[in-house]
């Protein structure tokens, strides 16, 4: 393998298989979490909702990991409405609602050659329809205990009636001797490395773990404009942009000089 080691702070379930995909790309990498997603204590309101799914028109799911537990919260003999679509923002997301089942019909997501995947490329998908369908309509976000505005600002404007639903915490993780190690590891020798940052929160963590450290030397690949700005932020000296797919991920990362 050639390249940077890339430093991969996805929730470790998600950081796993990226490591698996960027070295059959041909680059090291290493999963190092930033993120911990963690079961509510009570899900209930989760059971709820799924039984009042046929009720809604749209559910937008901000994550694979918002996926995951929403069905996993699933009651038995319930299944997901033909009347009601999914959106989801990313390929990660699309490909963890097929894997659960929801009809090929049912999602909206951009397409996955799409230049972005955020909520405004979800809401471009959505208003290919006419608009005036979401006068009245009942729209579900499912996501973490807090998230962005955006996209349920765009539908409320439309005259839908926008509902949030928890299905996870997320939190700091603790880091076990090893992934310490390899944060040491990046710091002491930040041209052998890259850091592979999905969100702000992410970089936010890193701050809070790392409170002291001098990351102006360092490199990062971010996978929209918002989280390489946090990274700039917290001190990054060299932030990429590009699209979360492993293959981008390659081609960002090989671009900083050895």
């Amino acid at each position: 393998m050639t390249g940077p080691r890339v430093l991969v702070t996805r929730p470790q379930a998600q950081a796993a298989a990226w490591v698996a995909e960027l070295q059959a790309e041909g680059l090291p990498a290493v999963a190092l979490p930033l993120i911990e997603i963690a079961a509510l204590e009570d899900d209930a309101p989760l059971r709820t909702a799924w039984r009042q799914l046929s009720t809604r028109a749209f559910v937008m799911f901000v994550s694979a990991n918002a996926v995951e537990a929403f069905f996993a919260s699933r009651p038995d003999g319930v299944a997901w409405p033909t009347g009601t679509q999914a959106g989801a923002t990313g390929p990660g997301t699309v490909a963890a609602l097929r894997q659960a089942g929801v009809p090929a019909a049912c999602l909206r997501a951009p397409a996955a050659d799409a230049p972005s995947f955020d909520a405004e490329a979800l809401w471009a998908v959505v208003a290919r329809e006419p608009l005036a369908r979401w006068q009245g309509a009942r729209v579900l976000v499912v996501r973490g205990e807090e998230g962005r505005e955006w996209l349920a600002e765009r539908f409320r404007e439309h005259g839908a009636e926008v509902d949030y639903l928890a299905a996870y915490r997320r939190i700091e993780p603790p880091w076990s001797s090893e992934e310490s190690a390899a944060c040491d590891a990046a710091l002491a020798r930040p041209e052998a490395h890259v850091w592979l940052f999905s969100s702000s929160e992410a970089v936010h963590n890193l701050r809070g773990l790392r409170p002291a450290a001098d990351w102006s030397r360092s490199r990062a690949v971010a996978t929209h404009a918002r989280i390489a700005a946090a990274a700039r932020g917290l001190g990054f000296g060299s932030v990429a942009v590009c699209a979360p797919l492993p293959r981008a991920v390659v081609e960002a990362a090989r671009t900083f000089p050895a």
